[in-house]
């Protein structure tokens, strides 16, 4: 059913610049009620700096602001994430960043990259029931069992707002997970816009090796059973039953228990269904501790909520994925032949480190900012296991080698999978996103280890540049601070490669200052991946 709109006037805040140089975020987690107020008091002086410069945003009438994401320097200087509506539409790319000095005065510049357009009187020339039966027939082969559900938007995302529908059609993937894709069709013409995957999936093959003995944290239950209920992070895991619907929901499936607390066998290929469970289990702690303890972040969310993980999804299912629907994270069993369940921990730490993107820069599943959002995943959830430095998974550069090996990605050289991209070009944007996501792969082996031939850990790695440059490295704890803090202050959901170097070199100021090492490290690996 279609609805007329009058009136439409919005403005894309994608490109985000300040100036001056903060210090690492600092986030107190034992005063909750000063932290609330001090957010809330951020979040009031933004909404005022927005309606105060209110050309500068392009905010106008019928918009709404919606808070997603709020960071407080350890300085006091104060950045807010808004989302906004128009007259109770979503508006996909109108995002920003509000960039405040510790008193609540608005902080350099915040500037948006498109111009404001208005629409007079529109109503939608294709309806919401034809749109879902395109939709439908679009998805065929890709999602049995399919149901779709069309949502009315402000398209935003290439600076040129218009009305769109968003339609996202569930159902089950061809080996019986839980599987959606999303359509974005123009409302007036009836023209497809683009279309991703509801999910942020892996495509991995399997070959897990587990991380040894390692000790988890469970709840002991009033019958005396221990159940997988993490008490200080307040996750559980949960056994799908090989559940093939699309419509798993954190309540789906059943909580692993055992009568000792002792679980699984540790053993490749295991009958026992509580080994898989070990793995994710711990990997998911280790993954939510990684984050705390070297942001300060609380979760995936930043609000200490735990998620789901449910082990054994599907039939044969030789994936992962991570699922904002249900605020969960999934693994299948393999191919039931060669490869075992993917919860090493770079995969579980990739899979989780979609939810943390979601959740902040929100970056979208398409184009260069696509290849961004699964490079943010592989650099982020390689950093889990530099984190862990668990000796039966030693860290490396190399993604899923545990799960997938030799390796499913590589970083000093990602072009040696035969389909990623090692250097930025025009092209790169038309890219699968695990692909495209290689040229950000190798700004961080770069910005990391820098150039050449190394050894690290007993692995050899040999990078190039494209400009036939030579990079120092500044380590992966610096270069991972830097992406961290772009992600989560400056970009955006349309951020691209670009955009994205632009962003960093803000964090590296911010973090290191605008003469450091590391300022200079993060623009020559940018450079090194002809990123300019």
């Amino acid at each position: 059913m279609s609805r007329p709109l009058l009136a439409l006037s919005a403005m894309v805040a994608a490109g985000v610049i300040t100036t001056g140089a903060t210090a690492l975020p600092a986030h107190s987690q034992t005063d909750t009620v000063r932290h609330a107020s001090v957010r809330d008091t951020a979040i009031s002086h933004a909404r005022a700096n927005v309606t105060r410069h209110a050309g500068t945003f392009g905010f106008g009438a019928g918009q709404r602001l919606h808070v997603k994401d709020v960071v407080i320097d350890a300085d006091g200087a104060q950045h807010v994430r808004f989302e906004r509506t128009y007259r109770g539409l979503p508006v996909v790319g109108g995002d920003f960043v509000v960039h405040q000095k510790a008193d609540g005065s608005l902080r350099g510049s915040t500037r948006a990259r498109a111009h404001a357009v208005k629409l007079a009187s529109v109503t939608p020339a294709v309806g919401a029931k034809g749109t879902a039966a395109g939709a439908l027939k679009r998805a065929h082969g890709l999602v049995r069992d399919a149901k779709s559900t069309p949502e009315l938007i402000v398209w935003a995302a290439d600076g040129t707002p218009r009305l769109a529908w968003r339609t996202t059609v569930q159902g089950v993937g061809a080996q019986g997970q839980p599987h959606g894709e999303v359509f974005v069709t123009d409302a007036t013409t009836g023209k497809a816009i683009e279309n991703y995957d509801a999910e942020r999936e892996a495509t991995g093959t399997g070959h897990s090796e587990y991380t040894g003995d390692v000790a988890i944290d469970t709840t002991q239950q009033a019958d005396g059973s221990f159940a997988l209920i993490d008490p200080v992070r307040g996750h559980v895991t949960k056994d799908a039953h090989n559940l093939s619907s699309s419509s798993v929901k954190s309540s789906s499936g059943t909580l692993f228990t055992d009568a000792d607390d002792v679980w699984g066998d540790g053993r490749k290929f295991s009958t026992d269904r509580a080994t898989a469970a070990v793995d994710a289990h711990a990997n998911t702690a280790e993954t939510f501790d990684y984050y705390k303890k070297t942001f300060g972040r609380n979760g995936i969310k930043n609000d200490g909520r735990g998620a789901t993980v449910f082990v054994h999804v599907g039939t044969h299912w030789d994936n992962a994925q991570w699922s904002d629907a249900c605020f969960c994270m999934m693994t299948g069993d393999g191919d039931g032949a060669t490869d075992p369940e993917q919860v090493d921990l770079d995969t579980m730490g990739h899979e989780m480190t979609h939810g943390v993107t979601s959740a902040t820069a929100n970056l979208r599943y398409s184009g260069e900012s696509g290849g961004l959002n699964e490079a943010t995943s592989d650099i982020l959830g390689t950093m889990v296991e530099w984190y862990a430095d668990n000796p039966v998974d030693t860290p490396d550069y190399l993604f899923s080698d545990q799960s997938t090996p030799p390796w499913l990605r590589r970083f000093d050289k990602p072009s040696l999978d035969g389909r990623s991209a090692d250097c930025w070009s025009k092209s790169v944007g038309r890219l699968d996103v695990h692909y495209s996501s290689g040229v950000a792969n190798h700004w961080f082996y770069l910005a990391s280890e820098g150039s050449g031939a190394k050894t690290v850990n007993g692995v050899a790695y040999n990078s190039p540049t494209c400009n036939g440059s030579t990079v120092t490295g500044i380590g992966n704890q610096k270069a991972s601070a830097i992406w961290y803090r772009a992600l989560t202050v400056y970009m955006t959901s349309t951020t691209d490669y670009k955009g994205a170097r632009t962003a960093t070199l803000n964090a590296a100021k911010d973090l290191y200052g605008a003469s450091s090492p590391e300022y200079a490290a993060t623009a020559a690996a940018w450079s090194a991946v002809s990123v300019s």
